[in-house]
């Protein structure tokens, strides 16, 4: 017989507990022997057996536990009294070597040297073989090339802005300005101040309630001391006029009670596509109800509302405006301060649903300002 067809046989023995099988201790009834333990000893059993509890606190898993007898009742305060009392009553332990002001007692900790790396980066230098043409260039070559050469490759940290929009512009660098010179800041350009709004408010009413139609576009902003009344009439002219397209009243100080003339104007308005109402002191009911006028005719396309008395519009009153957003088929931009990330989104991806839809068709993109903008110049009164 070959060594292949030969088998071994290992005979395994069976496990045993206490010198019996296991299979013994089958029929063995646990709650008898439990009963016949003492309580101390089912004490030691649990202690042994129990895994401890991550439900319980540390201090409540610890097996220590004190069986004697309290020797009278607790008095907090006294304890701590004579605690204190105790403290102060014992002695110093005398010290082996009395304090001597200068000397040091004992060992002083000294830390360890550790080796700079920093230095050790800068003698570990790998020797990179550029060729003799640009070695010889390099070393041949003066501080502007150098500094333009570092402009070109994005080494920004090797110059000032001053260097760096030189190097742009292949103008020269400016005397001073080496690697050895002072650092300047930039002087910043002076700008003048914009000139106040001169449009006439009077004249403005006139030609909106006329519907003069070479007037496109009014503009109020920053127009301090405009009466209510102002306001009314341009409102009520505005009803009716069939050319205006954009109106812009940013800090003129508009009321709820202003606003809400301005939301029943929206909703027999079929022509204005852009209304701006920012920086006024418009609460934020007042405003739903100016989300809400937008629906009547669905013609405007451009709305802002934003920096108004109150910052903080609220959950309720963001959701609102959200749902109301959501059906407006035609609203392509909405300047409004959003503080919840549910809001934010529903309204931004809507808008984009509503831009992308119009810009897939020809015959709405055509009567859609925002995609004509450029094709249009309106009259601008001022």
């Amino acid at each position: 017989q070959t060594s292949a067809s030969k088998k071994t046989t290992t005979m395994t023995t069976a496990a045993k507990l206490y010198g019996k099988d296991l299979s013994e201790y089958d029929d063995v009834d646990v709650d008898e022997l439990l009963a016949q333990l003492t309580p101390e000893e089912i004490n030691i059993l649990a202690k042994e057996v129990d895994p401890d509890d991550s439900f319980m606190p540390p201090s409540q898993r610890c097996s220590y536990e004190c069986d004697k007898t309290p020797t009278g009742p607790l008095n907090r305060k006294k304890l701590i009294e004579h605690i204190n009392k105790q403290a102060l009553e014992t002695p110093d332990i005398p010290e082996l070597k009395p304090y001597v002001p200068g000397v040091i007692r004992g060992k002083k900790w000294v830390p360890p040297v550790r080796e700079n790396l920093k230095e050790k980066e800068a003698d570990e230098q790998i020797a990179i073989d550029l060729g003799d043409e640009y070695e010889q260039a390099l070393t041949n070559a003066s501080e502007d090339e150098i500094i333009d050469l570092a402009a070109i490759l994005g080494f920004h940290s090797m110059m000032n802005q001053d260097q760096y929009h030189a190097s742009l512009l292949n103008s020269g660098q400016p005397v001073g300005l080496g690697w050895d010179g002072v650092t300047k800041a930039s002087q910043p350009k002076v700008y003048p101040m914009e000139p106040p709004n001169d449009t006439d408010v009077d004249e403005t009413i006139k030609r909106v309630r006329e519907d003069d139609h070479s007037l496109l576009d009014v503009n109020w902003n920053n127009i301090k001391n405009i009466s209510d009344e102002k306001f009314f009439q341009l409102f009520e002219a505005l009803e009716s006029n069939t050319h205006l397209e954009t109106l812009s009243l940013t800090n003129t100080g508009l009321t709820d009670k202003t606003a809400q003339r301005l939301s029943e104007a929206m909703e027999k308005n079929s022509t204005l596509r852009v209304l701006n109402v920012e920086t006024n002191f418009i609460s934020p009911p007042v405003i739903v109800k100016l989300v809400r006028a937008l629906l009547k005719t669905k013609s405007i396309e451009e709305f802002r509302c934003s920096n108004q008395r109150s910052q903080v519009l609220g959950n309720k009153i963001e959701m609102e405006i959200t749902q109301l957003v959501e059906q407006n088929p035609t609203l392509l931009r909405l300047g409004l301060h959003l503080e919840f990330n549910d809001a934010r989104h529903r309204v931004a991806a809507h808008l984009q649903r509503n831009i992308d839809r119009i810009r897939k068709d020809l015959t709405l993109r055509l009567q859609f300002r925002f995609f004509n903008m450029n094709h249009r110049k309106p009259a601008l009164i001022k």
